[in-house]
């Protein structure tokens, strides 16, 4: 029997030009993963997935693919297909990349003046500020990341933009088990430092962008770790 496969309440679309299903398999299911709609570890069963999205295996298989280039889902010795399981023990060294990017996109985006850019970077930081106001975590995360990737491109750097993406997507599932814990305590002060880190970058101040960089990562690395900590704390006294 195909394993059961959440339904993301997307209708499957009508007739498809070459390529199209392929997209919309995978744009749903990357979605769903972020969202840890789709847990880690949850399996991946090409039949089922077939049958949801109505259309052959071929388009689900090449989804599946792409994503696994991006490391959101890994094939198994057996050839089954799972989402791939955050690796707690790598959080440091994916930590130290997080917090270099956060930096260094700073940075760039401090050197250039670009004022098209930089409005589509006070845009994001609206919507940002909008979901923390709404205490809505999930669109909190959502534009959070779309906030920082905006700097990224004011950089102007596509390598630096393109990995900073991928540590921000595979940050989301982090923030969404973390975000989960919250009542109505979502971070207020996220919003003033997004502020002070704008106010650097509309006026060239490299130092500074790299000092307020800095100071947001880190408290978002102290912030994920306090909760890592106290989830194992909690799982060791269900054991004992």
């Amino acid at each position: 029997m195909a394993n059961a496969i959440p339904d993301s309440g997307v209708a499957p679309p009508g007739p498809r030009t070459r390529g199209a299903g392929t997209q919309t398999v995978y744009s749903i299911l990357r979605q769903e993963i972020l969202a840890m709609t789709l847990p880690p570890g949850s399996p991946l069963d090409e039949v089922g997935l077939s049958a949801r999205f109505e259309m052959s295996r071929t388009p689900v298989r090449e989804a599946l693919l792409r994503l696994a280039t991006e490391g959101l889902v890994t094939t198994l010795p057996n050839r089954s297909t799972i989402v791939t399981p955050i690796d707690f023990a790598a959080l440091p060294t994916y930590f130290e990349a997080l917090t270099l990017m956060y930096r260094v996109t700073a940075r760039a985006a401090a050197s250039r003046k670009d004022g098209e850019q930089l409005a589509r970077v006070r845009a994001e930081q609206d919507a940002f500020e909008q979901a923390v106001a709404a205490r809505d975590a999930l669109g909190m995360i959502e534009a959070n990341r779309n906030f920082h990737v905006a700097i990224a491109d004011l950089g102007g750097n596509g390598y630096y933009t393109g990995f900073f993406t991928r540590l921000l997507d595979e940050g989301r599932r982090l923030l969404r088990l973390y975000y989960a814990t919250f009542d109505d305590a979502l971070p207020q002060p996220y919003v003033r430092e997004h502020e002070e880190l704008i106010a650097a970058i509309a006026s060239g101040d490299a130092e500074t962008a790299d000092a307020i960089a800095a100071r947001h990562a880190e408290q978002i690395v102290r912030q994920i770790q306090d909760y890592v900590a106290r989830d194992v704390a909690r799982a060791r006294s269900l054991r004992l």
